[in-house]
């Protein structure tokens, strides 16, 4: 635990949030107070793990209190605080020790871990479907229509956004692969990316030699390029044609890939919308080749 609590007073996140408080306490009512003295005395580590109902207990208000503070302060809500918060850990703390401290946090009582999990769940779902704008996603399905070719790729966690993205696009009759591998089997299956062709890459927040090598043979080519990413916005920005926010997990309570499949089907309705003819006639297409095979 003690690199959470050494980290504390080093938490970026955790310094704007005090000053975020300090700048509106005048005008914060008597409800966000108790809500804002409560945050303002937790460290980071028992802020990651802390649920609406937790805040609203402690400062004697409640779930709706703790969620109207946040966005008075600032925040979409306590999920995106989290994200803040937690981001110096994913990349100075030991993932063992991350691990410890969600055990140790839990505990034993599945009543209390069930609340946990769904809680946290129900928070990023909320952050991801505020996370972007209609134009965004337009831009995105765009992409994908005029692509001869889409290419998914997406390492780890990631890589079940990748699966299912490339997989309901397939069916829609989108021509689609998915660049499963990583290292120097890479090569070979990246090789055939064209300059019609769009690379869509899931990568939370970090990039490794496979996406620098990915993003240079784009640019290579002359592929378009969306990155469906949680922090990676700034630092890839200039690489990619378009960019989606998908936030991944604070804590590591739930699967790190729930916004990005979540996004990735509001592209696959949205690609539908738009050629709904080809959408219906790959479901038939697909429904009888089942059928043949005894499905």
């Amino acid at each position: 635990m003690e690199p959470f609590v050494t980290s504390d007073t080093e938490n970026r996140a955790l310094m704007r949030l005090r000053e975020r408080i300090a700048e509106r306490w005048d005008g914060l009512a008597k409800s966000e107070r108790a809500v804002s003295r409560v945050l303002t005395a937790m460290s980071a580590e028992r802020l990651l793990y802390a649920s609406a109902a937790e805040l609203g207990a402690q400062s004697k208000t409640s779930n709706a209190s703790v969620v109207r503070t946040l966005q008075t302060l600032g925040y979409a809500g306590l999920s995106e605080l989290k994200q803040e918060v937690a981001a110096p850990f994913s990349s100075s703390v030991a993932p063992e020790i991350r691990l410890r401290s969600r055990l140790e946090h839990l505990g034993q009582d599945l009543g209390q871990i069930q609340r946990e999990i769904w809680s946290e769940a129900q928070d990023l779902v909320a952050l991801a479907s505020r996370a972007n704008s209609d134009a965004q996603y337009s831009t995105a399905v765009n992409l994908i229509v005029h692509a001869d070719a889409v290419f998914c790729y997406g390492l780890g966690a990631s890589g079940i956004a990748a699966d299912h993205l490339a997989l309901r696009l397939r069916r829609i009759g989108v021509g689609t692969r998915r660049l499963a591998t990583d290292g120097f089997r890479l090569a070979d299956e990246a090789m055939s990316l064209g300059s019609r062709d769009l690379l869509v890459i899931f990568a939370p927040g970090r990039v490794t030699r496979d996406i620098e090598a990915l993003l240079d043979q784009a640019q290579l080519v002359g592929a378009n390029v969306l990155l469906i990413t949680d922090e990676l916005h700034e630092q890839l920005g200039a690489r990619v044609t378009a960019a989606l926010t998908a936030p991944h997990t604070p804590t590591g309570l739930t699967a790190e890939g729930i916004a990005g499949i979540l996004t990735g089907d509001v592209l696959v309705q949205g690609v539908s919308a738009v050629g709904p003819d080809t959408a219906l006639r790959s479901s038939q297409a697909l429904n009888d080749l089942r059928g043949r095979l005894g499905y």
